[in-house]
């Protein structure tokens, strides 16, 4: 039997079927939710898909959380391609931004910093092959509220060796406690890496939020950047700490 994944929560749904409304081969909902959905509702009829109206005990069961706000879609299981030569090139010639996590650990954060990545145009996210806890889940998707279907999501084997790489040809910058360097200084590392009025590609480098990013892997990035704060506390939540990166990169 093919896998399927539950897409839950109304604006992931609702992004899904405005975006990718062929890759919904089942749906769930509530009554009071029909009127938003007539449109897959007829599309699934053509395809002789079924859809159903449901209570919420039954929704609950079917994606296994009761934060389904009345609405579940199921979709193929989302496969996450590794890293291309060609996604590299664009990311490097087109100055797109991205991120790189490394071993985060967490599907909520996860959807977190994919839900801030759409807000703020970033074009990538890269996930490590052996953090299987980060993966596209139902709580991803539904954390994420709609941003998955704006965001490209990779997978590498080895950050480090891929950092090197893509070092030669962007700008890598690796979160970092103790860095010298501060996230207000990201305009003055971006522009000097600048040629002419072509911005450089970027990828701002996470790690996980007990450990931090590995020797070896803050060793390949090209700068490492801090976000100041009172010392109260030893660091931010990582989708809190991507999201401040990615603010200021999208203001450049």
């Amino acid at each position: 039997m093919t896998e399927e994944l539950a897409v839950c929560g109304l604006n992931a749904v609702i992004a899904t079927a405005e975006n990718h409304p062929e890759q919904i081969n089942r749906l769930f909902l509530r009554e009071d939710r029909l009127k938003l959905f007539t449109g897959i509702c007829k599309n699934l009829a053509e395809r002789k898909r079924p859809y159903k109206i449901c209570e919420a005990e039954e929704l609950e069961k079917i994606c296994k959380t009761n934060h389904h706000q009345g609405v579940v879609a199921m979709i193929l299981m989302p496969a996450v391609e590794p890293l291309s030569k060609e996604d590299l090139a664009e990311w490097s010639t087109e100055g797109h931004t991205g991120l790189v996590l490394h071993s985060v650990g967490n599907e909520h954060n996860l959807g977190a910093m994919v839900r801030s990545a759409a807000f703020f145009d970033i074009k990538y996210i890269v996930i490590s092959r052996g953090d299987p806890e980060a993966s596209l889940s139902t709580a991803a998707y539904r954390v994420a509220e709609g941003g998955m279907e704006h965001v490209t999501v990779r997978s590498v084997q080895n950050t480090a060796a891929f950092l090197s790489d893509a070092s030669r040809c962007m700008v890598t910058i690796g979160s970092d406690a103790r860095a010298r360097l501060r996230v207000y200084d990201l305009p003055k590392i971006i522009k000097g890496k600048q040629k002419g009025n072509h911005r450089p590609g970027i990828a701002a480098v996470f790690g996980n939020e007990e450990t931090g990013l590995p020797t070896e892997v803050k060793d390949a990035c090209s700068f490492l950047v801090r976000i100041p704060g009172t010392g109260l506390m030893e660091s931010l939540n990582v989708a809190q700490a991507a999201t401040i990166f990615m603010h200021r990169i999208f203001e450049l």
